[in-house]
């Protein structure tokens, strides 16, 4: 059984292409910056305003404590809405491209 070649410089100048590319390229940047800036200040935070960190919450359960913790529940949430987009219109994007190939 031969394999189907493609044509991939035509692939990578098709519109849908083009669109998938461009809304993933915004999408991953876009929270990578974010999350890559939420997560830089934990160390500046905690280095450049002590004071903030030492705040007690609930017993010995302090701000900066919280904070760390909070970077789990901000990665997930990320992902979760990453999976939520991809399934809405990357895989969308995705399937009207491999159609159109066929």
């Amino acid at each position: 059984m031969a394999e189907k070649q493609y044509d991939w410089a035509s692939i990578a100048k098709n519109p849908k292409f083009v669109e998938l590319h461009r809304k993933k390229t915004t999408f991953l940047v876009g929270w990578w910056v974010f999350s890559t800036v939420y997560y830089f200040l934990l160390p500046i935070g905690a280095a450049y305003a002590p004071g903030l960190f030492k705040i007690k919450i609930l017993s010995n359960i302090n701000f900066g404590y919280l904070f760390a913790l909070s970077q789990f529940f901000v990665s997930w949430g990320i992902a979760m809405y990453y999976a939520h987009v991809a399934n809405k219109d990357f895989d969308r994007l995705t399937r009207e491209l491999v159609d159109e190939l066929k």
